[in-house]
């Protein structure tokens, strides 16, 4: 394909403008690592000792912290965590990263959703993960937890240029919350992105989605195998949700955009052979995609700077932001 690249500079440079509401489940990752001394005698397993702790937002929350490190925090979340010692730790990340944080609503009836990764050194080269545990609440918020969430997403959806919708179906995106959350966003014109893993028909009426590659075949009912797939699958998902444009994340493959009157964009992948970790991937391009339709661009073009902020991100462990800066120079070395 042919890329403009002053065009492609011009709308990266405009990154840092659009503000952005992420409403979805918001999530923590505690990492906590440590070096392997001895196995225990009370069972066959490592004992470590702890050398420190590192807390990253997860699932919606890393969305929004990918566009608070591009768009100079401009960014607030709407979603809900429990009223526990994990929800203090959310809170101090979501500070730390200078996204507004202030209308997320705690409900003691949940649990905030955190995933323990429990890593070990075992040799002086090799750090490795050796237990994961999982903190979460999966059943549907309550109706009264319902309401009031809808009543802050109404107040809030104004004040922004775009909404992403991201949804980890961990209980906070009923489908009376995603009804109403578009509502009011169309209401007001805004770019609507929507980020779910399955129930891709559930979101109608939206701006576009970004589905990876797995879930757009469980949604459409047939495995992908080639570039007519991904037409009749774009196509497929168009008609289901009736969305200006469906972006699908295709992994190693690249990206494949379909909009209406069968109009197909792919785009490729930009460094295969660096890839260290996919971790969060797919937040950094729905988040760095939304910021560039808030700025104008069309869907290709903003599928194009997502793609390059994902060339960025699996480069680093975990899940990883990138910056306007980083993405200026990483288009001088692509293109």
């Amino acid at each position: 394909m042919d890329i403009d690249k002053k065009k492609l500079i011009a709308y990266i440079k405009r990154l840092s403008e659009p503000k952005v509401l992420v409403v979805g489940d918001m999530a923590l990752d505690e990492m906590i690592y440590g070096d392997a001394e001895r196995i225990s005698r009370e069972a066959p397993v490592l004992i470590l000792q702890h050398t420190h702790t590192k807390l990253i937002l997860g699932g919606a929350s890393n969305a929004a912290h990918n566009i608070a490190t591009l768009n100079d925090g401009k960014v607030s979340v709407c979603g809900v965590c429990g009223n526990d010692y994990q929800a203090g730790q959310l809170f101090e990340a979501f500070e730390l990263a200078n996204i507004d944080c202030s209308r997320l609503i705690k409900d003691k009836t949940r649990k905030t959703t955190t995933k323990t990764r429990i890593s070990g050194s075992i040799t002086t080269s090799i750090t490795q993960q050796v237990v994961r545990v999982d903190r979460q609440t999966n059943a549907p918020i309550s109706a009264e937890t319902e309401e009031k969430l809808i009543g802050r997403i109404e107040k809030m959806i104004p004040n922004f240029d775009a909404v992403v919708i991201s949804d980890y179906h961990i209980g906070t995106l009923t489908q009376n919350v995603i009804d109403k959350t578009i509502e009011f966003a169309n209401k007001y014109n805004k770019i609507i992105v929507v980020d779910a893993q399955k129930n891709l028909e559930n979101y109608k009426n939206i701006t576009s989605m970004t589905p990876n590659l797995p879930d757009t075949q469980k949604s459409v009912g047939f495995f992908i195998n080639n570039e007519n797939d991904l037409k009749r699958a774009g196509n497929k998902l168009l008609e289901k949700t009736n969305a200006k444009s469906i972006l699908i994340t295709c992994g190693a493959d690249g990206m494949f955009v379909t909009e209406p009157n069968q109009k197909y964009t792919k785009i490729p992948v930009f460094n295969k052979s660096e890839v260290f970790d996919v971790t969060g991937a797919g937040d950094t391009v729905t988040a760095v995609y939304t910021l560039a339709l808030a700025t104008g661009a069309d869907s290709v073009y903003a599928a194009l700077i997502g793609n390059i902020a994902a060339s960025i991100v699996v480069k680093q462990f975990g899940c990883a932001t990138t910056t306007i800066n980083e993405l200026l120079d990483a288009v001088e070395n692509i293109l």
